[in-house]
């Protein structure tokens, strides 16, 4: 029988929230009241854009970081501090390159002083277990990225956790390998021959999570906070291609790209966390979208699938068509405005024009640079006059990051210029914003 949702709680988050100082002293939140429990025989997905907080709360459940208020409670005790029986799976390798299969599998043993021969029985176990029966005397640079991160599985499952954590642990992996790792994980679960009683899965890749878990949080962004759940009540092992399961995909892209009613057409305010999109990338997702087969109008999954975009890259180009007022996305769709079909239909200059109409309609720290260069003398402002303004809201990377995005869109559309070496904002050779 396929294990499923139990009685037994393994994993409770009590209203957890997570700031971070930044060097003027004001905080930065991250994660802002989140409520989460994993029962026994549960696997949990979790989404969420990049800033949502998913890593941060992973490192705070598993006792590696403390939250800054809330509670933590794991087979009904406080967490505070690493947790003997939970392990987690990390994006990276993170293998010791003098150390071989074995010694590698063997560390984590060895940290909680298991004795000699107990943790090399152990060891070769976990490695015959996750099918590296073989290389146990190989050395990292030996092995294939996949084998790689089949002896992080090994060294987490060795210890024998009751819970598994997984930081993307697929996401550093070409599609075919991370579908054969993911189904062999799946198979040693249903078969029971791993000691889990439950996993929490930080993932990127939306159909993945829809793989392999029994429910999905979904987390909203900036800060951090639980916006959607949806329970998964598919057999396993599920079938990709099957209506439900892609009902289901296209369930959590609506959920992911939900926005307010009405405001489509607002300017967002000056310290959005604009999203990274490149304008290169816009411009050939606005063009993919206006050609055959979508003529306008695509269903987001299948444009991923065609585009070989994952989640983190698709959604800020989503983001920044919707602010921009060139595509709307909803229902798991997006569809071409008029104003997308004109952008794509121009020229390259009359696409600059139509670029700078949008920004500075739309985007308030394009705007209050633009006015601020055109009510100097001199027509002229170094980048940190507007740094210290969007740090008063935003962590210094962020603001950082974001003045760096409204920069690129507004050189692109020559609503005004800029110096890197000197970090100097001029009108110096714009085009007209009118």
């Amino acid at each position: 029988m396929e294990p499923g949702r139990g009685d037994a709680t393994l994993l409770k988050l009590n209203n957890i929230k997570k700031s971070y100082r930044k060097s003027e002293g004001d905080e930065h939140l991250v994660l802002d009241g989140v409520n989460l429990a994993i029962a026994e025989g549960e696997i949990v997905a979790l989404l969420g854009r990049s800033g949502s907080g998913k890593s941060t709360l992973l490192r705070i459940i598993s006792g590696l970081t403390p939250p800054g208020s809330g509670e933590v409670l794991y087979c009904g005790r406080p967490v505070q501090g690493p947790v003997a029986d939970m392990a987690m799976v990390f994006q990276t390798f993170a293998l010791f390159p003098w150390l071989t299969v074995l010694e590698n599998v063997e560390l984590g043993l060895e940290a909680r002083k298991v004795p000699l021969e107990e943790r090399r029985r152990r060891a070769l176990a976990a490695i015959d277990l996750i099918g590296l029966d073989g290389f146990e005397s190989a050395y990292p640079k030996e092995l294939s990225g996949g084998m790689r991160q089949r002896v992080g599985f090994a060294r987490a499952l060795v210890v024998e956790p009751t819970l598994l954590l997984m930081d993307e642990a697929f996401s550093a992996l070409d599609v075919l390998t991370a579908e054969t790792l993911r189904t062999d994980l799946i198979e040693l679960w249903l078969e029971r021959r791993i000691p889990t009683r439950g996993m929490l899965l930080v993932s990127h890749n939306i159909e993945e999570a829809v793989l392999l878990a029994h429910r999905i949080v979904i987390l909203g962004t900036n800060p951090g906070r639980v916006i959607a759940e949806m329970p998964i009540a598919l057999p396993q092992p599920r079938d990709r291609e099957a209506p439900a399961f892609r009902q289901i995909v296209d369930e959590v892209y609506a959920l992911m790209t939900k926005r307010p009613r009405g405001a489509k057409q607002e300017a967002v305010p000056l310290a959005h966390r604009l999203p990274a999109a490149h304008v290169t990338r816009l411009a050939g997702l606005l063009e993919a979208l206006a050609a055959e087969p979508y003529n306008g109008r695509a269903d987001l999954p299948e444009l991923a699938d065609r585009m070989g975009f994952g989640m983190d890259q698709l959604f800020p180009l989503l983001e920044a068509l919707d602010i921009l007022v060139f595509a709307h996305i909803e229902g798991g769709d997006a569809e071409l405005t008029p104003s997308g079909r004109s952008y794509v239909d121009a020229d390259i200059l009359r696409r600059k024009e139509i670029f700078a109409e949008h920004l500075i309609r739309h985007v308030s720290l394009a705007a209050h640079i633009r006015r601020v260069l055109d009510e100097r003398p001199g027509n002229r402002a170094r980048e940190d006059r507007f740094l210290r303004e969007l740090e008063d809201v935003l962590s210094e990377e962020e603001a950082e990051r974001v003045l760096q995005v409204a920069i690129e869109w507004g050189r692109y559309a020559e609503i005004f210029a800029y110096e890197e070496n000197t970090g100097m904002l001029s009108l110096e050779n714009p085009a007209s914003s009118e």
